[in-house]
């Protein structure tokens, strides 16, 4: 019988996680992540990966296991349990903001939700999980070693071996050496930052670089970061307290990561401490940190509505340092520079990545992924988690290890990884894809929608109104042409008058003998009118034709 791996998300991409092991009748899901859309994705509000597979296998899923919180692992949760309502296994604080998300989309009732710890067993039909704490840049990370009738497999999720976060939460390297005495049949490992030479920065570094400026700040601290990023959290509230700043959070998922964090007792904040934004114009501004959210210039967040001038609460002054203590994500650069540079504007000075070390990642450098692969050593080795560069450079990476080239299986979304008694290999594939939610529409936005949207917002509209006498076939009302996103009407009344020129003479032409007469007439007056803007003025807008019969 032939052990399956089946990545449907996360394999030569960034986000979308989500992968399923299958055996025999068997089949259980690892994590359900979503992505963020591209530029040419025009109004959609993130992506999912497509679940057909899921859908024609719900009957034999026995479980859904989450590694961490992030967006990437976890967003697209409540489109599976709508397609299978298969128990969640997650920790803690995964799970705490699992619930938080469920109950948005009124499905928390109907969910089965499970807690797991590391060093706990889970066994989820032929499959047996143990999972491992990793270090990474949410708390409450696993990586799975599963015992499978064929052998051990080790899945690392996102992970960075250090030994300067909270305690509890670096990565145990002695459970993943532990795995590689045993034996380990084959090694999944995180290629995010494959590229990147050396080990990961150390958090106590940024902590003192965070310090570093707090000292040297004649006024107001505001840090922007991910809301999930306890561990610099706690290092900030740390900073406060040792200098006698107050801390202000402020950003609904901010407020509720911090919530959820202090219940479990991932965080220590001193009542004293803390404030509302309520209490912000009580204490000297030298004496204030504010903690929010808007690191990518996400346009509703509470920086970018800083940086505007439209918060309610907090206004950025002279004097005021803000702190974009994060990665800029490839595509987030222009909006996050827009901030920046309104920040600078309001005459506050702003510190980022470009400028300074104020963010470590939460993925393994090359060092420490060799240092994974030493620990396993694994008997085939599947480059995860990345796009296709990543892949290749981490399945070089482990060749450089030592792992035979026939023994590093890359794949692709969609391609199944099989293992049996003779080997593995790569081979098959199965539906998979993206998925474009936009509102409450799953799905219903396609290539041919989102190629409308795209000329729409480079071309225009030309709306044609026309009305014809049902006996006569004579036009009783227009042609009248409204433009929106096209031309200035009152600058260019020629451009418009000519236009309905070509109407009429298409009209003329178009007899009311001929048959389907308005149909011919909607045909051939968007051809005209096409090719006539386009010769006029060199642009192409959508032209749509009204007409009626009375």
């Amino acid at each position: 019988m032939q052990l399956k791996i089946i990545p449907l998300g996360g394999f030569g991409e960034i986000g979308l996680n989500m992968m399923v092991f299958e055996y025999g009748t068997t089949l259980f899901v690892i994590d359900a992540g979503l992505m963020f859309p591209e530029d040419y994705m025009l109004g959609v509000d993130f992506v999912i990966p497509d679940l057909d597979y899921i859908k024609k296998n719900r009957s034999l899923i026995s479980g859904i296991v989450l590694t961490h919180a992030h967006e990437d692992h976890i967003g697209a949760l409540p489109f599976l349990l709508k397609v299978a309502n298969a128990p969640v296994f997650g920790t803690p604080f995964t799970l705490g903001l699992v619930r938080n998300k469920l109950e948005e989309y009124d499905m928390l009732h109907t969910s089965k939700l499970h807690e797991i710890h590391p060093q706990e067993r889970l066994k989820l039909g032929p499959f047996e999980l143990e999972f491992i704490r990793v270090g990474h840049s949410v708390v409450d990370g696993v990586g799975i070693a599963i015992n499978t009738p064929l052998g051990l497999i080790v899945h690392t999720g996102d992970f960075k071996i250090s030994h300067t976060l909270n305690d509890g939460q670096n990565t145990d390297v002695r459970k993943f050496a532990r795995c590689g005495e045993k034996g380990v049949l084959a090694l999944m490992s995180d290629s995010t930052n494959v590229e990147k030479e050396g080990y990961t920065v150390s958090d106590r570094e940024i902590s003192a670089k965070i310090a570093e400026i707090a000292h040297g700040s004649p006024g107001r601290i505001i840090v922007a970061l991910f809301a999930s990023n306890i561990n610099r959290i706690q290092q900030i509230v740390n900073i406060a307290r040792d200098r006698n700043r107050k801390v202000l959070f402020n950003g609904r998922s901010i407020e509720i990561a911090v919530r959820i964090a202090r219940e479990l007792g991932y965080m220590d904040i001193p009542e004293e401490v803390e404030i509302t934004a309520d209490q912000l114009d009580l204490y000297p501004d030298e004496e204030v940190i504010i903690i929010t959210t808007g690191s990518q210039g996400e346009p509703m967040s509470a920086l970018a509505r800083i940086a505007a001038g439209t918060h309610k609460q907090i206004k950025a002054k002279q004097q005021d340092t803000i702190v974009l203590s994060s990665k800029f994500i490839p595509g987030n650069e222009k909006a996050i520079a827009n901030i920046i540079n309104k920040l600078y504007k309001r005459g506050a000075d702003v510190v980022y990545e470009k400028i300074s070390d104020i963010h470590v990642s939460g993925h393994a450098f090359r060092e420490e992924l060799k240092l994974m692969i030493n620990l396993t050593r694994p008997k085939y080795f599947i480059p995860a988690h990345g796009e296709y560069r990543h892949l290749v450079l981490h399945a070089r990476l482990a060749e450089d290890m030592g792992i035979p080239r026939q023994s590093i299986l890359v794949a692709e979304n969609g391609q199944v990884v099989e293992f049996d008694e003779k080997g593995a290999r790569v081979r098959d594939t199965v539906n998979t894809g993206r998925v474009m939610i936009d509102g409450k529409g799953v799905g219903d936005v396609g290539r041919s929608v989102l190629k409308e949207r795209r000329v729409l917002s480079e071309e225009g509209l030309v709306i044609v109104n026309m009305a014809f006498d049902e006996e006569t076939g004579v036009v009783v009302y227009g042609p009248e042409i409204v433009s929106r996103g096209f031309v200035f009407e009152t600058e260019t009344g020629h451009l418009v008058d000519d236009a309905q020129c070509v109407i009429l003479e298409i009209i003329e032409d178009v007899g009311p003998e001929v048959p389907d007469r308005i149909k011919v007439i909607r045909s051939r007056l968007q051809t005209a009118l096409r090719q006539y803007f386009y010769f006029t003025i060199g642009r192409r807008p959508v032209i749509l034709p009204f007409i009626m019969v009375i």
